[in-house]
Protein backbone atom coordinates (compact mmCIF):
# COMPACT_ATOMS: atom_id res chain seq x y z
CA UNK A 1 0.00 0.00 0.00
CA UNK A 2 2.72 2.52 0.86
CA UNK A 3 3.83 2.10 -2.80
CA UNK A 4 0.25 3.41 -3.96
CA UNK A 5 -0.15 7.12 -5.09
CA UNK A 6 -3.69 7.13 -3.97
CA UNK A 7 -2.96 5.48 -0.23
CA UNK A 8 -3.04 8.57 1.38
CA UNK A 9 -6.84 8.30 1.02
CA UNK A 10 -6.67 4.81 3.28
CA UNK A 11 -3.41 5.67 5.71
CA UNK A 12 -3.47 9.56 6.50
CA UNK A 13 -5.28 10.70 9.40
CA UNK A 14 -6.19 13.85 7.40
CA UNK A 15 -8.51 11.96 5.08
CA UNK A 16 -9.03 8.02 6.40
CA UNK A 17 -7.39 5.61 8.30
CA UNK A 18 -8.52 2.11 7.46
CA UNK A 19 -8.00 -0.56 10.30
CA UNK A 20 -4.81 -2.69 9.37
CA UNK A 21 -7.44 -5.61 9.03
CA UNK A 22 -9.25 -4.12 6.12
CA UNK A 23 -6.10 -2.08 4.42
CA UNK A 24 -4.84 -5.84 4.23
CA UNK A 25 -7.75 -6.58 1.83
CA UNK A 26 -6.79 -3.66 -0.28
CA UNK A 27 -4.98 -5.06 -3.34
CA UNK A 28 -3.97 -2.23 -5.29
CA UNK A 29 -2.21 -3.47 -8.81
CA UNK A 30 1.11 -2.61 -10.16
CA UNK A 31 1.69 0.02 -13.09
CA UNK A 32 1.57 -2.96 -15.61
CA UNK A 33 -1.37 -4.21 -14.12
CA UNK A 34 -3.27 -0.99 -13.94
CA UNK A 35 -2.75 -0.32 -17.47
CA UNK A 36 -3.83 -3.58 -18.24
CA UNK A 37 -7.15 -3.39 -16.73
CA UNK A 38 -7.60 0.51 -18.48
CA UNK A 39 -6.69 -0.81 -21.59
CA UNK A 40 -9.75 -3.57 -20.98
CA UNK A 41 -11.97 -1.09 -19.72
CA UNK A 42 -10.84 1.23 -23.10
CA UNK A 43 -11.18 -1.77 -25.17
CA UNK A 44 -14.32 -2.92 -24.03
CA UNK A 45 -15.64 0.72 -25.25
CA UNK A 46 -17.34 1.06 -22.10
CA UNK A 47 -17.17 4.81 -22.11
CA UNK A 48 -17.42 5.68 -26.01
CA UNK A 49 -20.48 7.66 -24.65
CA UNK A 50 -21.20 8.70 -21.31
CA UNK A 51 -21.70 7.35 -18.64
CA UNK A 52 -21.45 4.35 -20.86
CA UNK A 53 -22.12 2.99 -24.43
CA UNK A 54 -25.28 3.01 -25.63
CA UNK A 55 -26.91 -0.06 -25.70
CA UNK A 56 -24.21 -1.71 -23.36
CA UNK A 57 -26.30 -2.34 -20.46
CA UNK A 58 -30.23 -2.90 -20.73
CA UNK A 59 -30.69 -0.87 -17.71
CA UNK A 60 -28.78 2.22 -15.91
CA UNK A 61 -29.82 3.55 -12.27
CA UNK A 62 -27.95 7.10 -11.13
CA UNK A 63 -27.20 8.18 -7.15
CA UNK A 64 -26.71 11.94 -6.17
CA UNK A 65 -23.67 12.08 -3.23
CA UNK A 66 -24.39 14.83 -0.82
CA UNK A 67 -22.91 16.01 2.28
CA UNK A 68 -25.30 14.68 3.98
CA UNK A 69 -26.29 11.38 2.70
CA UNK A 70 -23.49 9.25 3.40
CA UNK A 71 -25.90 6.23 4.72
CA UNK A 72 -28.40 6.62 1.39
CA UNK A 73 -25.53 6.21 -0.78
CA UNK A 74 -24.45 3.10 1.08
CA UNK A 75 -27.95 1.36 1.08
CA UNK A 76 -27.96 2.33 -3.25
CA UNK A 77 -24.82 0.66 -3.33
CA UNK A 78 -25.69 -2.34 -1.09
CA UNK A 79 -28.63 -2.56 -3.39
CA UNK A 80 -26.97 -3.08 -6.48
CA UNK A 81 -27.20 -6.74 -5.42
CA UNK A 82 -23.75 -8.10 -5.59
CA UNK A 83 -22.15 -10.50 -3.27
CA UNK A 84 -20.34 -9.13 0.04
CA UNK A 85 -17.26 -11.28 -0.77
CA UNK A 86 -17.19 -10.33 -4.38
CA UNK A 87 -13.66 -8.82 -5.76
CA UNK A 88 -14.01 -5.80 -7.95
CA UNK A 89 -11.56 -3.92 -9.91
CA UNK A 90 -11.15 -0.28 -9.44
CA UNK A 91 -9.76 2.04 -11.64
CA UNK A 92 -9.03 5.67 -11.98
CA UNK A 93 -6.06 6.25 -14.26
CA UNK A 94 -4.00 4.40 -16.08
CA UNK A 95 -1.55 3.82 -13.33
CA UNK A 96 -3.94 3.85 -10.65
CA UNK A 97 -6.21 0.82 -9.89
CA UNK A 98 -6.74 -1.75 -7.32
CA UNK A 99 -9.25 -4.93 -6.68
CA UNK A 100 -11.01 -4.85 -2.80
CA UNK A 101 -13.80 -6.74 -1.77
CA UNK A 102 -17.31 -5.07 -2.53
CA UNK A 103 -18.17 -5.23 1.38
CA UNK A 104 -15.13 -2.57 1.95
CA UNK A 105 -16.14 -0.70 -1.17
CA UNK A 106 -19.71 -0.19 0.05
CA UNK A 107 -18.26 0.54 4.05
CA UNK A 108 -15.59 3.19 2.85
CA UNK A 109 -16.66 4.22 -0.70
CA UNK A 110 -16.02 8.38 0.44
CA UNK A 111 -12.45 7.05 0.68
CA UNK A 112 -12.15 5.51 -2.68
CA UNK A 113 -13.98 8.74 -4.33
CA UNK A 114 -13.39 11.69 -4.15
CA UNK A 115 -13.59 14.38 -7.18
CA UNK A 116 -12.10 11.79 -9.50
CA UNK A 117 -13.46 9.44 -12.41
CA UNK A 118 -13.74 5.70 -10.98
CA UNK A 119 -15.09 2.93 -12.78
CA UNK A 120 -15.47 -0.38 -11.01
CA UNK A 121 -16.36 -3.65 -12.37
CA UNK A 122 -15.77 -7.83 -12.30
CA UNK A 123 -14.36 -9.60 -15.00
CA UNK A 124 -17.91 -10.39 -16.61
CA UNK A 125 -18.31 -6.98 -17.46
CA UNK A 126 -22.57 -7.81 -17.31
CA UNK A 127 -22.30 -4.29 -14.72
CA UNK A 128 -20.15 -1.24 -14.25
CA UNK A 129 -20.02 2.03 -11.87
CA UNK A 130 -18.96 5.06 -12.82
CA UNK A 131 -18.34 7.43 -10.03
CA UNK A 132 -18.28 10.53 -12.16
CA UNK A 133 -16.20 13.62 -10.52
CA UNK A 134 -19.78 15.44 -10.34
CA UNK A 135 -20.84 13.68 -7.42
CA UNK A 136 -22.77 11.04 -9.32
CA UNK A 137 -22.62 7.56 -9.54
CA UNK A 138 -23.93 5.57 -12.81
CA UNK A 139 -24.66 1.63 -12.37
CA UNK A 140 -25.33 -0.29 -15.16
CA UNK A 141 -26.47 -3.79 -15.96
CA UNK A 142 -27.53 -6.44 -18.39
CA UNK A 143 -29.07 -8.21 -15.05
CA UNK A 144 -32.81 -8.13 -14.44
CA UNK A 145 -33.07 -4.98 -12.24
CA UNK A 146 -35.76 -2.65 -10.63
CA UNK A 147 -34.50 0.83 -10.52
CA UNK A 148 -34.11 3.17 -7.56
CA UNK A 149 -36.79 5.91 -7.14
CA UNK A 150 -34.28 7.47 -4.31
CA UNK A 151 -33.24 9.96 -6.15
CA UNK A 152 -35.59 10.66 -8.58
CA UNK A 153 -36.03 14.47 -7.42
CA UNK A 154 -32.11 14.89 -8.49
CA UNK A 155 -30.94 16.50 -12.00
CA UNK A 156 -27.81 14.69 -13.72
CA UNK A 157 -25.63 15.47 -16.11
CA UNK A 158 -26.26 12.33 -18.20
Amino acid sequence: MKDFSLSWRFTDDKYDNLPELHLDQLQPLDNLASKFLWDYISNSRLHDDVPFKANFFKTIDKAKIDFDNKKVIKKWLYHRGLPFDKQVFLSWQPDQAMIVPWKLFIKYFDSFYYSDDLTIIDQSLTWALLFYHESEIYFGTNNEYKQSEDFAEHQFIW
